[in-house]
């Protein structure tokens, strides 16, 4: 049952951001455009890297996943017009997908017992 919620996540999240590449291309322009098209490329990224960690690293993928929300979902603000302040919480969620990377590299590292 936790395996579904992940995939839900996951694929909503890949949803997102193809949307926010269609609006990116069709509908802003200028600082919206990139900040629609760098947005939507981490959370695309990220949706497919917690896809194929659904059945190895559980943990490490909601944290890519939380992470890539974090991070498009705050330059999604700041494309459709939100306070400059909105992007102050764009670092924690590049953080959070570091975290997540590491978090797989250590969990998954060689002679670690599974």
């Amino acid at each position: 049952m936790k395996r579904d919620w992940l995939i839900v996540a996951a694929a909503l999240s890949g949803a997102i951001a193809i949307g926010a590449g269609a609006f990116a291309s069709h509908g802003a322009s200028g600082t919206a455009r990139e900040l629609l098209k760098t947005g939507g490329l981490y959370q695309m990224v990220h949706a497919v890297a917690a896809v194929a960690l659904i059945d190895r690293a559980r943990r490490p993928a909601w944290l890519m996943l939380a992470g890539a929300a974090v991070f498009a979902f705050s330059l999604y603000a700041l494309a459709l017009g939100a306070p400059r302040i909105a992007g102050a919480i764009t670092p924690f969620g590049g953080m959070g997908m570091i975290a997540g990377w590491l978090w797989l590299s250590f969990a998954r590292r060689p002679g670690r017992k599974r």
